[in-house]
């Protein structure tokens, strides 16, 4: 099969023929129709994941076509039109048996513990149990955009953050994650302000739904900026970029008592910043993460995107082929993309 391929962390990714995947004895085999360039793709390919080893094909976010099936498999066939949550529950762990299978203590993450779907084909395990069938009526691209950034966006959202109709709600980093959770925000009836540093993405986050949008690279102090826009504070704010900047804003720019999501990843750097914790004392902050969601999840989701309160399929902004990816992944080092892109041609 074709796909595309790094050897070394850093180092560009090149177009390969490598050798089809084996189908797992609990999993299946999946003709990729569609795959999103994600950056938690970047962040595995620049060294950050432990779990990534060399070579290695990234990959996450995929919906396709069944291929294969192997003998341990129940409820799915050949032909099925599927997708998958980017964390793979083993479905036998505490967590998997409480229904948590996104922080699965035996996961399995297509692009970071496996070769992923950045290929004609990619292997996926545990496959009853994480598998989710993609409506006839939505079609690869939209059902690729799904996850993991609108997925994580709604979980952060809805389960998480538990917002409210009414409710002031900050997304700090509007990427395709955090222009997600946009718009999930506002079809919950939020009020919603977008922070970022591009005038692309900010314009995204507005037709997102965004009722406010702030600029930080021209504003002198973002904290007062949210505090006077909210009449108080957020109540739940969200940093869905992942930096120490990030985070300690999203902290801080809360009201008494609000929620704040942690869901941009805090690798390499970051993964030890610091948080404001007598803010969070003083007035009984939440501080909670977010990871993906479990396949069982989905159907809420779906009904809202199949029924027009969300469509993801707006965040989409360009389609490419395959033999595209090594750029666009090479470009997110300077934050040059906005909204999600998709690998469609194989």
């Amino acid at each position: 099969m074709k796909a595309a391929l790094f050897e070394t962390f850093g180092e560009p990714l090149t177009i390969q023929d490598v050798p089809d995947p084996e189908v797992p004895a609990d999993g299946v085999v999946i003709r990729v129709k569609a795959t999103g360039i994600c950056r938690s793709d970047w962040h595995g390919w620049m060294g950050h994941d432990p779990d990534v080893q060399t070579p290695h094909v990234p990959g996450h976010e995929l919906a396709g076509v069944i291929e294969q099936t192997g003998p341990g498999v129940n409820k799915w066939r050949q032909g099925d039109r599927v997708t998958v949550p980017f964390s793979v529950g083993c479905g036998s762990c505490p967590e998997c048996l409480s229904g948590n299978q996104q922080i699965c203590d035996n996961y399995f993450q297509p692009g970071f513990t496996a070769w992923g779907s950045f290929a004609e084909y990619v292997a996926i395990r545990y496959a009853d149990g994480n598998l989710v069938r993609v409506p006839d009526t939505m079609n690869f691209v939209d059902a690729a955009s799904l996850g993991c950034r609108f997925i994580t966006a709604f979980r952060a959202v809805i389960v998480q953050g538990r917002v409210q109709p009414g409710e002031w709600v900050v997304v700090h980093g509007c990427g395709g994650l955090g222009l997600s959770a946009v718009m999930i925000a506002r079809a919950l009836g939020a009020n919603v302000i977008g922070v970022d540093i591009a005038v692309d993405a900010l314009a995204m986050a507005s037709a997102a739904g965004a009722s406010k949008i702030i600029n930080v690279q021209h504003e002198k102090n973002l904290i007062e900026r949210v505090m006077d826009i909210s009449g108080g504070g957020a109540h739940v704010s969200i940093d869905a970029l992942g930096s120490a900047e990030t985070s300690r804003n999203s902290v801080q720019c809360l009201r008494k008592r609000g929620r704040h999501v942690q869901v941009g990843l805090m690798v390499d750097d970051y993964k030890d910043a610091c948080v404001p914790m007598n803010e969070v004392i003083a007035k009984e902050l939440e501080i909670r993460g977010s990871h993906g969601m479990q396949a069982h999840a989905y159907k809420p989701m779906l009904e809202m995107i199949l029924g027009g309160m969300l469509k993801p399929q707006q965040l989409v902004r360009r389609r490419i082929a395959l033999e595209e990816a090594p750029a666009v992944l090479e470009s997110m080092t300077d934050f040059r993309n906005t909204g999600v892109i998709v690998i469609d041609r194989f």
